[in-house]
């Protein structure tokens, strides 16, 4: 399979087990305690074998770039967590990085 698509699933995995987290109360919240435990177990797993192909410092500049995007928009849609200008601004300069590893950058693997 795909690095990328490896990539990809462990973005989600990612996003599922911290959006899970907040939800957390110990054993008395089995659903979000498992979802966060098999989250990272996923995305972590999934981030082995991307580094296998991708190096490892682009591997992770991708996973947490587009990680704390997609958190950011997972909090607002389940938790009604609004982000400020300058929280948006910052998060478009990292999602400007990301593009720009992948486009210019001889590092990227492609």
């Amino acid at each position: 399979m795909n690095a990328y698509i490896y990539l990809a699933i462990a973005i989600v995995a990612e996003v599922i087990a911290t959006a899970s987290m907040k939800a957390v109360k110990g054993i008395s919240t089995p659903l979000p305690l498992v979802l966060m435990i098999c989250g990272y177990a996923v995305a972590f797993w999934m981030l082995t074998l991307v580094v296998r192909s991708i190096p490892v410092g682009i591997a992770y500049a991708i996973w947490s770039g587009l990680g704390i995007v997609l958190i950011s928009v997972a909090a607002l849609v389940i938790y009604g967590q609004k982000l400020d200008l300058p929280a948006m601004l910052g998060m478009a300069m990292i999602v400007g990085g990301v593009v720009v590893i992948q486009l210019f950058s001889n590092s990227s693997g492609h």
